[in-house]
């Protein structure tokens, strides 16, 4: 056979057999696919044990399950959250995830059979140590501060943002709108999204911004920066949580299965604290990175069950709304 027919039947095999592989659809956020995230690691770790291809699909994973319903094509989905798990529920578009959930390391009981944690962290103000010397210790001297501005991200585009609305539901409850009015003035702008919220912050824009206790952890191991802290605050934190579900009507039920294996493993969850600066769901505080077993953590972990985060969401942002229309 002349060299070149040999080489053209190589490849034309290749390409068969990579075309043999079958593909594990995940419907993912943005910042997860991304070079710097979390993706590239899982999808390269996953397809070295599935024989299959994962394949990432990113954008706003909610609102497009509830738009596909049962004819979406994605056979896992990985990024909701504890917020909003009811109307994902309540989709019916979700399989049981048939893992055991008795070891996870987060600081709330869970016995979800259906959305499995993969990391969490606390909603916080980030700061800066060279612009803000005494920072807030609580919510009382946020509101009280003068010659403060913060940058926060709007409830109804933004996760973290729906994670401060419930916050401040869950330190004051009734007198959450008085809370917002007395804040919204000390507010410099509401961004749709996280990113852009961060980067005005880090572009020095603002005194602090709306983000995570975890965080920093990004700065001090990244940049070898240890100038951004959380102001960590006797009322308690928020706790953020994210999560992985299987799509019931999944074509590749077993690779889906395998994924949702994957997603509680060493491997997987190794990779966590430095691609997604969060806690591990499910890894020993021993084996976090230094730089994560430093970080001050807040005393209590406020959290809502999802009827509880779905019935207070509507008239929390309506009260917010009201705030910041003024």
């Amino acid at each position: 056979m002349r060299p070149f027919l040999l080489l053209a039947g190589l490849f034309l095999a290749g390409a068969a057999a990579a075309e043999d592989k079958p593909v594990l659809t995940v419907y993912a956020p943005d910042y997860f696919g991304s070079e710097w995230g979390p993706g590239p690691g899982i999808e390269a770790g996953f397809e070295a044990i599935c024989g299959c291809d994962l394949a990432f699909r990113t954008g706003d994973v909610l609102p497009r399950l509830l738009l596909e319903g049962d004819n979406t094509r994605a056979d896992v989905a990985i990024g909701l959250n504890t917020d909003v798990t009811l109307r994902a529920r309540e989709a019916g578009i979700f399989a049981p995830h048939g893992q055991d959930t008795a070891g996870l390391s987060l600081p709330v009981d869970w016995a979800d059979e259906t959305f499995l944690p993969f990391n969490w962290s606390y909603a916080a103000f980030v700061y800066d140590r060279t612009r803000l010397a005494a920072p807030p210790e609580s919510f009382a001297d946020l509101l009280e501060a003068e010659d403060l501005s913060i940058v926060i991200q709007d409830p109804r585009s933004s996760i973290s943002g729906l994670a401060l609305l419930l916050w401040v539901e869950a330190v004051y409850g009734e007198e959450a709108g008085r809370a917002w009015e007395r804040l919204a003035p000390k507010v410099l702008t509401v961004t749709q999204d996280w990113s852009t919220s961060y980067g005005l912050f880090t572009e020095g824009e603002a005194d602090m911004v709306l983000s995570f206790t975890t965080s920093p952890a990004y700065h001090i191991v990244a940049e070898e920066d240890d100038t951004k802290a959380a102001a960590i605050f006797e009322d308690g934190h928020y706790l953020f949580v994210e999560l992985a579900a299987k799509v019931a009507g999944t074509d590749q039920p077993e690779l889906a299965d395998l994924f949702m294996d994957y997603v509680l493993s060493r491997e997987f969850q190794a990779m966590i604290p430095t691609t997604n600066w969060s806690y591990p769901a499910r890894l020993d505080e021993a084996d976090w990175p230094q730089a994560f077993r430093d970080l001050p953590r807040p005393g209590a972990a406020l959290f809502f069950s999802e009827e509880e985060a779905e019935a207070l969401r509507r008239p929390a942002v309506e009260s917010w709304r009201r705030a910041f229309s003024r």
